[in-house]
């Protein structure tokens, strides 16, 4: 496309020209898409006080509005005020843009519902009235296949008071979400331009605590006609540096000794869940464009390691162990089958592992994707999952008890092979075992997990099928590899006595996962839902009593639908019927724990505490982390730990996951970690950077971190 200097300065008279016409014979069968409303953060105006005023404007049908800089195209968004004598309004604060992509125009601007923010300041002599009428014209252009120019006056009625300004409850979210997506002013990030030729070239050095990875980063400019909008912008690496390579406009009548803008990122520039946006006034030099590499493929590399090892580690985790332990037995059957019969079922078993791994990890990239802030182990923040699961792991243990058989017994000596049963079944041994493994992070997972939910989604499928393959490999190196399955026991009786045991600590993790259950929806539902697993149970037994091949084919036939009634009713009611019995569940507040006071997280609490000169420790846990548990029983309940916490005087705060929390996620996200366990220990010095201890801890562990 063809841009010629002289466009810009007479843009808006085009507009004007071509499209009020145009808009003038649309206006027959189309209305204004755009609805505005002006609100305040605050019930009353202060005199000598700065308030702030958001302008909401949702735009429907799919229309849009356009920015500061429009882009190639296209009339910013303007307000014209009429105030009170001593009442004056800042500058109009401006979300991040989206780009709007004609081909050949490219725009900047927004659909559907967004907020500008306008700081509101009260003369500290004010002498007017104390009822007052805040009124301002409002003009936009809103497009779709055509361009409508729109204007409105709003009204807010207000009142002035010597009193302090309170904050308005109804609106304190809505401009708590409308700062969120304001770019940040102010950031640790070190930010240098500079230019050659055509070229505009961007560095962002991040500061040592960032360890989350950027990606996407675009550069939206203040200045019109600065760089060509159609132009795809590119990032590589520099050592630690990013470098964000943008084309120049050939027709720019100057080149600036300053560039303003925006610098938009994901996942955020204090990490995850953070501002989106970066607002930048930076000289710009002309030198030597610096080369950077791909993106960060070292990192990659080591997120891939680091997610194998992980993978092997998680088979020791207290969350997988009741399973697997299960798929040992299968081993010690399939010890004494065909060498080919053996890696067949090790086959399956991974199969069934990546398949989970990949439909839990794909269902979190779409709904992160979707701004749900949610991280690994997110399944088991529902209450429904934790339904479900339940009734499947009561009957897995019901069938270890022997009450009813799912394929062919392990246990038959005589039976040289399970068959397609068999096979079927080390496949869900995959799939069960991956399912309980997402609530524990082992050792190397934490800092792959965190970094594959800020990657592109093929770079963070890949690092998710590493961990599935890390999981896997135990058990394909044993299938595949005849010669160390001669070292497994052969089968005997005293199989049954170890698969009924097994069945123990199904129905333990059963009762684990009411536990969960209850933390999150009150003990009425898990009274409730032990009455569902009650009518399961009976179901189970009547397919175990009359189901079996020994019975008359019509018995069999009875007997599986009166089973299928009594598992299948009482669980569809179950998971759609809980909230009936919820109730509400407050896990924040002081509690007594292991010995430790501990008080629910907040950010404000650390900053109080580190500006008191008191170090703090903080404990990301939840109810589902078996890890957790066990880390908090081994290390908190420690006598010797719990006085060095008193002796220090070390404010100890419990950011309790079990449940979702998007303050919690944000946290997380900010030391690059989408999982827990994570422990964290701010020193009580001044300036000192917060440690964070392994996940797995012990006694030894803290006290070192403490000193």
């Amino acid at each position: 496309m063809t841009r010629y200097p002289f466009v810009q300065w007479i843009k808006p008279y085009i507009f004007f020209l071509f499209f009020l016409p145009l808009s003038g014979i649309a206006q027959f069968g189309q209305t204004s898409q755009v609805s505005l409303q002006l609100v305040s953060e605050t019930t009353t105006l202060q005199p000598g006080q700065t308030h702030w005023l958001a302008l909401h404007m949702r735009i429907g049908g799919g229309w849009h509005t356009y920015w500061r800089n429009p882009g190639d195209t296209g009339l910013e968004t303007s307000i014209d005020w009429q105030l009170p004598a001593g009442i004056s309004a800042g500058e109009m604060r401006w979300p991040v843009p989206e780009v709007i992509a004609e081909p050949p125009l490219y725009t900047f601007g927004y659909h559907g519902s967004l907020y500008y923010l306008i700081p509101l300041t009260v003369a500290e002599n004010y002498q007017g009235a104390d009822k007052i009428s805040i009124k301002a014209e409002v003009n936009w252009l809103e497009c779709k296949e055509v361009c409508l120019p729109g204007s409105q006056v709003i009204e807010l009625g207000l009142t002035v008071s010597a009193q302090q300004a309170q904050a308005d409850a109804q609106w304190q979210e809505t401009f708590a979400a409308a700062r969120s997506m304001l770019p940040l002013e102010e950031s640790e990030w070190q930010i240098s331009a500079r230019y050659n030729g055509d070229r505009l070239q961007i560095e962002a050095l991040p500061p040592e605590w960032f360890s989350s990875e950027l990606t996407g980063l675009q550069f939206y400019p203040y200045q019109t006609m600065l760089v060509k909008y159609a132009d795809q912008q590119t990032l590589s690496r520099s050592g630690k540096s990013y470098l964000l390579s943008v084309t120049l406009d050939a027709n720019r009548t100057e080149t600036p000794s300053r560039i303003e803008g925006v610098l938009v990122a994901e996942p955020g520039w204090r990490g995850e869940g953070s501002e989106k946006g970066l607002q930048i006034n930076i000289p710009l030099t002309q030198g030597q464009i610096r080369q950077g590499t791909a993106n960060g493929p070292a990192s990659i590399w080591l997120a891939l390691l680091f997610s194998f090892l992980g993978g092997i580690i998680l088979n020791l985790m207290p969350c997988v162990l009741p399973v697997l332990s299960i798929k040992i037995l299968g081993f010690v059957q399939q010890a004494h089958e065909e060498k080919t019969k053996a890696w067949h079922h090790g086959a399956l078993f991974t199969g069934g592992v990546l398949a989970s791994f990949w439909i839990l990890a794909g269902t979190l990239l779409i709904l992160r994707a979707g701004g749900e802030q949610l991280g690994w182990g997110f399944q088991l923040q529902s209450p429904l999952f934790l339904i479900f699961l339940s009734v499947f792991m009561l009957l897995f243990g019901l069938s270890m008890f022997g009450v009813f058989e799912i394929g062919t017994s392990l246990t038959t000596v005589a039976n040289k092979t399970q068959g397609a049963s068999g096979l079927f079944g080390s496949f869900i041994s995959g799939v069960t075992a991956t399912v309980v493994a997402t609530p524990c992070t082992a050792p190397f997972m934490g800092s792959a997990l965190g970094f594959a939910l800020t990657q592109p989604a093929w770079i963070s499928m890949t690092i998710f099928t590493f961990l599935g393959l890390g999981m896997a490999a135990p058990y394909v190196l044993l299938s595949s590899i005849p010669a160390l399955l001669k070292f497994v026991p052969r089968p005997g009786r005293w199989m049954e006595s170890l698969k009924q045991f097994m069945g123990f600590l199904l129905v333990a993790t059963v009762i684990w996962l009411l536990w969960v259950l209850g933390l999150q929806a009150g003990s009425n539902v898990v009274i409730f839902i032990m009455l569902i697993l009650l009518l399961v149970s009976v179901g189970g037994w009547i397919y175990g009593r009359w189901g079996h091949l020994a019975m008359p084919p019509k018995t069999r036939v009875i007997a599986t639908i009166i089973a299928a009634v009594f598992i299948l009713a009482p669980t569809v009611y179950g998971l759609t019927n809980w909230k009936t019995f919820a109730a509400d569940v407050n896990l924040g507040g002081v509690t007594k724990a292991e010995g430790m006071a501990w008080e629910n997280f907040d950010e404000e609490k650390i900053q109080a505490a580190r500006a008191a000169g008191r170090a703090v420790f903080v404990d990301f846990t939840a109810a589902w982390c078996l890890s957790c548990q066990v880390n908090e029983k081994v290390a908190f309940g420690n006598a010797e730990v719990q006085q060095a916490f008193h002796d220090k005087n070390i404010l100890p705060l419990k950011a309790d996951w079990t449940s979702r929390d998007e303050k919690i996620t944000r946290a997380l996200a900010a030391f690059g970690r989408n999982s827990v366990p994570l422990y964290v220990y701010y020193p009580a010095k001044t300036g000192s950077e917060p440690v964070i201890l392994p996940e797995i801890i012990s006694p030894g562990i803290v006290l070192e971190a403490l000193k």
